[in-house]
């Protein structure tokens, strides 16, 4: 089976304001090719058209200029072959768990023959007992692991993480992550993920993007030569901290 290959090539984004009449340039010539198997994570400050490069690559919006590649076809419109996740879960409430997991292959007519993969990923991220539960049922950690399994239960070549644990607290966001990491290897695609944690994208990635604003363009990428899985307390992943606080322009002031 040959490689997939996702390749941003002078990627460039604008928007008319409707409140003005302006234009606001969202990203500028974004140069960036993402192989399978990599996971790579985009950081940057508010305003830097971090979301906006993931709705791009999702096909959800178009670029200005520029053009997007999957395996050398053109990014056109949405397709089950770039799989995304929200930061906050996006269920149908009146479907069970199991129901929601499976909805995307009821829709392909894929189902009678994933329907045993659709129990094994639920029983991958621990929620054997609440299959039959409805979302409202569930705790934020819990939803998002739906929301989690339901993208990858399509086994998509490029996998999109907008923020997907922005909203947990510290022990259960830990916790996913490494849940999530699981899943990337077990599948080997291509993984885009935003984050404003910068540990965050330490721990998890083989790539760290760092984001400028105004236009939003990349300011610097930075290879995370680290072995799975990774102690946040070392002296070699405090280091890329504070390469990448730094060029964020955190931590230089003196305590």
């Amino acid at each position: 089976m040959t490689e997939s290959i996702l390749v941003l090539d002078n990627v460039s984004k604008s928007f008319a304001r409707t409140d003005a009449d302006a234009i606001t340039h969202a990203l500028d010539s974004i140069n960036l090719t993402v192989r399978q198997g990599e996971f790579v994570s985009v950081v940057g400050p508010s305003g830097c058209g971090k979301s906006t490069l993931l709705r791009l690559i999702a096909g959800l919006i178009y670029p200005t200029t520029g053009e997007i590649k999957l395996d050398k076809e053109k990014v056109e419109g949405a397709n089950p072959d770039r799989g995304m996740v929200f930061q906050k879960p996006t269920l149908f409430p009146w479907l069970t768990v199991r129901e929601n997991v499976a909805y995307s292959l009821k829709v392909q007519k894929k189902y009678n023959d994933e329907k045993d993969e659709v129990d094994r990923l639920i029983s991958k991220v621990g929620l054997d007992e609440f299959k039959d539960s409805y979302p409202h049922q569930l705790s934020g950690g819990m939803a998002q692991r739906v929301s989690l399994i339901r993208t990858m239960i399509n086994k998509p070549r490029v996998c999109l993480l907008d923020e997907p644990l922005g909203a947990l607290d510290a022990f259960t966001r830990m916790n996913m992550q490494d849940e999530l990491l699981n899943m990337w290897r077990e599948n080997s695609q291509i993984t885009v993920m935003v984050t404003h944690d910068v540990d965050e994208a330490i721990y998890m990635s083989n790539r760290v993007i760092v984001m400028a604003p105004r236009p939003g363009r990349i300011r610097e990428c930075i290879d995370i030569n680290l072995e799975y899985p990774r102690n946040r307390l070392s002296d070699n992943f405090v280091s890329y901290r504070r390469e990448i606080l730094g060029m964020l322009d955190f931590g230089k002031k003196e305590a």
